[in-house]
């Protein structure tokens, strides 16, 4: 009666072994470049971080120290997703931002469980607004208005979108740039649970919009990565970009692209910890009452929701962030602040490299693709008078 259980424990313990000696000698990922796209930029930097507004109409806004350029600050307007309102989810892309000389401006549109998803966009609006305005005179923030890209992630993507599609008629600095990825979130009709879409037809056409996804959990965001570029009519097919960041298990640790892969935790960024500047003794006080609160079933996270955004909270950085979301990041804002197009940032060698394991494998490359254009809409015949002869058959029109 013992032999079996000694088979079975030394079993286990030859496949421990083996893992261990696995994990020992498996390939490892790529790691963080020095400098460039994607790259750590300036380690020396202390990274300011600021709240702005009071209560919970307010934005977070981060920047390295020091007198900005002459000619001010990029700014990154980074829209979180759906019950992620911690800054510190999204710790390790703002931080690559800060140190490569962007300014990050958080607004922090949601309320958990007490915001419906069909008032996000104003919120948004309203409260970047203010934090543009706050910061003007602010000589290490700096914003340039004219370098301007937004950052959405899963519900931020539609977010994103509406901000740019609004941003001439609301008084908004136009983006350069809108980086949708993973997006999802987006309401069906006027009745479902999500946020609308405004009149994406409205967006610049002089924009760039880049959608991207994993290849974990793809068909949602796939389809609502292409719906968000289909609908944005006005910018042209040559400053569009559809790029899916692949799943690479070839070394260890693997790696995953998943839904809260865009995330990467560091705790540096806690909001918690972000105290709002002491408001000035002479500021005017404010006696509007705000209106009566008023709870709905789609203010609360549903539990699909609540899985993801415990993943995303969860999330570690890895090659997929740094060469993957960051670079094309990057790449796409450099391409637009200079004036490109989509079709050139497509054709930088530099986009699709993942570069390679320890052992000198390639990392799976970005796939990239120019979205199709939208097929024209189908004309009408014009309405012939009774006597005219009928036309030819029109058969596969």
């Amino acid at each position: 009666m013992r032999l079996p259980a000694l088979r079975e424990s030394l079993a286990a313990a030859a496949i421990m072994i083996l893992a261990g000696a696995f994990s020992a000698e498996a390939a490892a990922p790529p790691a963080q470049p020095a400098e460039g796209p994607g790259g750590i930029g300036d380690r020396k930097a202390t990274v300011v971080k600021r709240l702005l507004g009071r209560g919970t109409a307010s934005s977070y806004a981060f920047y390295a120290t020091g007198a900005a350029p002459e000619g001010g600050r990029p700014v990154a307007v980074f829209l979180h997703g759906w019950g992620i309102v911690n800054p510190q989810s999204y710790g390790a892309w703002i931080d690559h931002l800060t140190r490569q000389g962007w300014l990050v401006i958080l607004p922090r549109f949601q309320e958990l469980n007490r915001t419906r998803p069909a008032d996000a966009p104003a919120n948004a609006e309203a409260l970047v607004k203010a934090a543009l305005a706050d910061l003007a005179a602010d000589n290490d923030a700096k914003p340039n208005r004219d370098r301007v890209a937004l950052i959405g992630h899963l519900a931020g993507a539609p977010l994103a979108m509406d901000l740019a599609a609004d941003a001439k008629a609301h008084g908004l600095p136009v983006p350069k740039l809108v980086f949708a990825v993973t997006p999802g979130g987006i309401a069906s009709g006027p009745k479902s649970r999500g946020i609308t879409l405004g009149d994406l037809a409205a967006i610049d056409p002089a924009t760039i919009i880049v959608t991207m996804v994993g290849d974990k959990d793809t068909r949602a965001a796939d389809l609502a990565a292409k719906r968000l570029l289909r609908e944005a009519t006005s910018v042209p097919v040559d400053r569009k970009l559809f790029v899916r960041i692949l799943s690479d298990d070839h070394g260890f640790p693997a790696l995953t692209a998943t839904l809260a892969a865009p995330a990467g935790v560091d705790t540096a960024y806690d909001g918690g910890a972000i105290k709002p500047d002491p408001e000035p003794k002479d500021a005017p006080k404010d006696t509007t009452k705000p209106p009566p609160f008023r709870w709905s079933p789609e203010m609360a996270l549903t539990g699909e929701q609540q899985t993801l955004v415990a993943q995303v909270n969860l999330a570690r950085v890895d090659a997929l962030d740094y060469l993957g979301f960051w670079k094309t990041f990057d790449l796409a804002a450099a391409a637009a602040f200079a004036g490109s197009d989509a079709t050139t940032l497509k054709n930088n060698p530099r986009l699709a490299d993942m570069e390679r394991w320890s052992d000198g494998w390639p990392v799976k490359r970005l796939f990239v693709e120019t979205p199709r254009p939208a097929p024209a809409a189908q004309a009408k015949p014009a309405v012939q008078p009774a006597a005219a002869k009928p036309a030819a058959s029109a058969r596969g029109r």
